[in-house]
This record gives structure tokens, sequence and C-alpha cells, in this order.
């Protein structure tokens, strides 16, 4: 009777209420086959340094399996946890659940944070990022791409998703809904295409921006995102000569000479073993007496005084400035004025070899005014002539006993 009002008062939802990735929970009451006629289990190895944080955290690992009716065994000397089911296990889907839970407790997640796993409505995703790039220098700057300064591009993508996100080594751990694990990987992988989060961190602000309009629920909203040209550049480096293609020819280009060919249209190759010899020697020498020609010019080329590039004339004279020049030109004038001062001084009597030139100034009707005496040029003195002092010679000198001997014979 039970069991008829129980199929009486359930309503079967429309399969368009349902939505794709929500699941109804599951209870003891809807495990009508009962006990599992199999056993499952699952393991997973952990990492040296995850040992005593395991071995802290188990008993709340072990407390939050037991309403699943799941059992976990921690082995320290394998370095490996293992999760298996029981008698008392009932959902068939607890079992993948403690699966994922070893997985994430694998990758540094912690404990708290691990068991929310064991939820219907929670999943989880493992990204593996070390295969994404193949230099490891390279994989590690677009990883701290993800995290970001201070790690606030990590936390903005926590808040527009919704999920949980741990980067650790070569694997990036994410738990939440089903939509923000796909947001979540795609956004991991296109970073490490060398697409910064920042451009999908815009596009999902918008998107939640727009998904808040009830006006836009059922709208495109592709033009709302933004469109991001992409920018291929190519790091390819050009070569230096760029050697140009002839036209294209189905025939092959003429074959090289050899050596011996050119012995022999030279007449090398005929010569006697001496002469070939005799002919090697004279072009090393050649070519040694070529380079040192070479080195003399090299270096008679640092004796060669450079050309001087600029002024005509004496290097060292400085021009004359404005002032000097007015006051020449001023004086220039000034000689050539009424009076006698520049004509007695240039006029010297006619010692150049010209003709001399009586010149008198005044007017023509009177008597010439008398004009002042010229002053003369001032002339300076010359040093006066040393005479040579008279040489006194010894008195022994061979002069001196001639004399005396002249002057002997002439008193006899």
């Amino acid at each position: 009777m039970d069991t008829e009002t129980k199929e009486d008062t359930r309503v079967e939802p429309d399969a368009e209420e349902i939505e794709k990735f929500n699941k109804t929970p599951f209870t003891r009451e809807d495990n009508v086959g009962g006990t599992f006629t199999e056993e499952s289990s699952f393991a997973t190895l952990f990492p040296k340094y995850r040992e005593q944080y395991l071995r802290e955290a188990w008993p709340l690992i072990t407390r939050a399996l037991l309403p699943s009716g799941i059992t976990g065994v921690l082995n320290l000397v394998e370095g490996s946890m293992t999760v298996t089911t029981t008698r008392k296990t009932f959902d068939p889907a607890a079992i993948l659940n403690a699966r994922d839970l070893i997985r994430l407790l694998a990758r540094s997640v912690p404990a708290p944070q691990a068991v929310k796993i064991l939820a219907d409505n929670t999943a989880c995703d493992i990204i593996k990022i070390r295969n994404l790039v193949r230099n490891k220098e390279r994989m590690a700057k677009r990883r701290q791409r993800i995290l970001g300064p201070n790690g606030t591009t990590l936390k903005a993508l926590e808040l527009l998703t919704g999920c949980y996100i741990l980067v650790q080594g070569a694997t990036v751990a994410a738990m939440g809904s089903y939509k923000g694990l796909a947001d979540v990987r795609r956004i991991v992988e296109d970073c490490m295409r060398n697409i910064h989060p920042i451009y999908h961190i815009k596009t999902l602000m918008i998107r939640r921006e727009l998904a808040a309009d009830p006006a836009l629920a059922n709208e495109d909203w592709s033009r709302f995102l933004p469109q991001y040209a992409k920018r291929n550049q190519s790091h390819r480096h050009k070569p230096k000569k760029i050697r140009e293609k002839g036209p294209y020819t189905p025939f092959p280009p003429q074959q090289e000479k050899s050596k011996i060919d050119l012995q022999i249209e030279s007449g090398e190759f005929f010569l006697a073993k001496g002469a070939k010899e005799r002919k090697a020697r004279e072009e090393r020498e050649e070519k040694v007496r070529e380079k040192m020609e070479e080195k003399k010019r090299k270096r008679a080329k640092e004796f060669v005084a450079p050309k001087e590039e600029g002024k005509v004339g004496k290097w060292w004279l400085k021009p004359k400035s404005r002032e000097r020049q007015k006051k020449d030109a001023e004086e220039e004038v000034g000689g050539g004025s009424g009076t006698m001062d520049g004509a007695a001084d240039d006029y010297d009597g006619g010692d150049d070899g010209g003709v001399g030139v009586d010149v008198q100034m005044g007017d023509a009707s009177g008597p010439p005014e008398p004009q002042p005496k010229p002053k003369p040029k001032s002339k300076s003195k010359p040093w006066p002539e040393q005479k040579p002092e008279p040489r006194s010679e010894p008195a022994n000198s061979m002069m001196g006993m001639n004399a005396d001997r002249a002057r002997m014979i002439n008193g006899r």
C-alpha cells in the first residue's frame, strides 16, 4: 500500500526543466538492488613531501568517507592511498568521488577543501600543463601568468568561474561546477598557448553583467563581447644576403672542373716532379711577397699626414673683433683728411724710386696758411755696436819671444 502511494505521489519533471549538469541527490532508498556484488577500489601515489600532512589529516578524511560506506587506507611504506567499497556502500558513484578525493590530496589540495568533492554538485578537473609547452622555463613563466602579481589573477578567476583553483608543479587542480571547470580548462590551456588570462577575465566580466539583465537573456551576446585580432609575429631571422633565384631551367647546372682538369688545361699536369715543386714554391714565394708588400703599405699609411680641412691660411691667427675692425676703419678714414700728418708720414723723399711731388693745401686766392711742423717718425733706437775687446797675448807666446829676439839683434 505504501509502495503504491509512493509511486502515485512522485511527479516526474519535464526534460526541458532538468539542467544538463545538475544531479538529483542519490539516497539509500533509491538503491533498490541492495548491496554490490563486487568490490571496487582505486589507489594513487603521493609525493614524499605530502607524507607528514596526510598522516595528520587522514582521520578527517576517514570520517568524511564514512557516510558513503567507503574505507580508505594510507600506506606510508609504498606512498599510496587506497579507497574501497564495502557492504554498506549504497551509491555507485561514491567510489568515483572517493577516487577524485585521493587524487586531489596527492596534488597538494588541502583536506578541508578536498572533502567537498564528495558532494554531488561538485566536480574536479586536474589539468596537466607540462606537455603543453616544450621549454621548461617558458612553461614556468606562463604558469606564473595564471597566478598573477600577489595571486590577483588567480583570485579573479576563482570569483568569476566559481571554482577553487590550485596551481602546483606541472598541474592545475580545479574544483567547482561543470560549467566553471570548462571555463577554467579553456583559460589554462590558452595561457599555455601564450594567450594572457586577462582577455578571458574581461569576457567573463561582460558575460556576468549580461546574464544579470533579463532583457538580454535570449539575445546574441557576440556584439557585446570584445573581439581581439590575432597577431602572429614571426621570429624567423632574415638572412643578411638574400640570394635571388634565377629563371627555372629543367637542365642541371654545368659540372665544375676538377683539380686535375684545371692542371691539364694549364699544362701543369704534364710537368716533371721537380718542375711542379719549383712552380709550387714560386707561387708560395709570390704570395708571401704580396703579403709583405701589403703590410708595408699598411704601415706607410700611418705616417701619411691627414689633409687639413677648414679655413685656408694661418689657423693660429684669431679673427679681428668687430670693435677692432671698426677702429681700424676710422683710422684709415682719418689718415686721408686735409692735414699733412698722413702725407708726411707716408712720403719719405722718394726713396721708393718714384717722382717727388710737392703737395700744398689751402685757398688759391690768398697766401697759404702756415702748416704745423710734421712730427718725425718714432723710430726705435738700434742697439749700440759692441766693439770687440783687444786680445791680450800671453807673455810666453811665440810672437812675444820673436819680438824680443829682434830687439836684441838691432841693439847690437
